[in-house]
């Protein structure tokens, strides 16, 4: 018997020493981090590879089986997929809405659409922007291609509800365009500093205030299962453009947020006006 008390107390020590050293380490890890990674991806439609960044929330890999929002967040003339994450502080700024409960967890794609020679080093600007071109069908590639593939290698929640576009200047003007041309499958869109009256190309497709002034009754019911958030500084040369699109839309009774602050056309603008498009997307994919 006092064999049996001792094998049961020697049993009980191990087993808080197992579990008291177990709780130190864990205790003692370092804590789960998000991670920004860059993919190549073919393209039929554009017969090249193309490339994008992807921000991956800290908690992605501790929970394999779990499927999140999905952000496509698009970069401006003379950048590349690296100009959020370079140049806009895109993972400080999400981390820290996540962390700060302000955010939700989610996927951000950051797609390339700097052209042939173009990108942060500028060169031509052949190809450039995220509309359908001669010979260049990139807007066609978003949608048939891009998309797809981030469906394929990441777990995004595949649905309108929890998909949701925003960009900068060029990538603001895309990320209306997008959501003006399929609202079946963004539940919010966030132009920021967007060219929102085209690039002056010629391509009708990429002027969003054209597109709204002459939408169907059927377009403009679609367009309204959309919700809007517009954001333009006093002091940037396309603020009469964004005003444009907001009479445009307001005149078409589309509700939409419409934001006007203190600011340029520059990156400390755009790093203080993605804090608050992850809230505004975070509370659209909540409802």
């Amino acid at each position: 018997m006092k064999k049996f008390v001792v094998f049961v107390v020697a049993l009980a020590v191990a087993l808080i020493a197992f579990f008291a050293d177990a709780l130190a380490q864990n205790q003692n890890a370092a804590p789960a981090q998000s991670r920004v990674t860059e993919v190549a991806y073919p393209s039929k439609l554009l017969k090249t590879e193309k490339h994008l960044m992807v921000y991956l929330p800290a908690e992605y890999d501790a929970n394999p089986h779990k499927h999140y929002p999905v952000l496509y967040l698009l970069h401006g003339a003379g950048d590349d997929h690296t100009g959020w994450q370079q140049k806009g502080m895109m993972r400080t700024i999400a981390d820290e809405a996540i962390e700060g409960g302000m955010s939700l967890p989610m996927i951000i794609v950051m797609p390339d659409a700097s052209g042939e020679g173009g990108g942060p080093d500028g060169g031509s600007t052949k190809n450039r922007g995220y509309f359908n071109q001669q010979d260049w069908p990139y807007e066609d590639h978003f949608f048939a291609e891009l998309i797809p593939f981030i469906q394929k290698e990441f777990r995004t929640i595949a649905d309108k509800q929890h998909r949701a576009v925003s960009g900068l200047s060029m990538g603001g003007g895309g990320s209306a365009g997008y959501a003006l041309h399929h609202p079946e499958l963004f539940s919010s869109a966030c132009p920021m500093s967007g060219a929102l009256g085209g690039m002056n190309r010629g391509y009708p497709n990429e002027n969003p205030i054209s597109f709204v002034q002459s939408a169907t009754g059927d377009q403009l019911e679609a367009i309204k299962s959309v919700r809007w958030w517009v954001d333009c500084g006093d002091d940037d040369f396309l603020w009469e453009a964004n005003l444009e699109f907001f009479k445009a839309m307001k005149q078409k009774n589309i509700p939409l947020q419409y934001r006007v602050r203190n600011g340029g056309h520059n990156w400390e603008y755009w790093q203080t006006s993605l804090a608050d498009v992850l809230t505004f997307v975070s509370i659209g994919f909540s409802e």
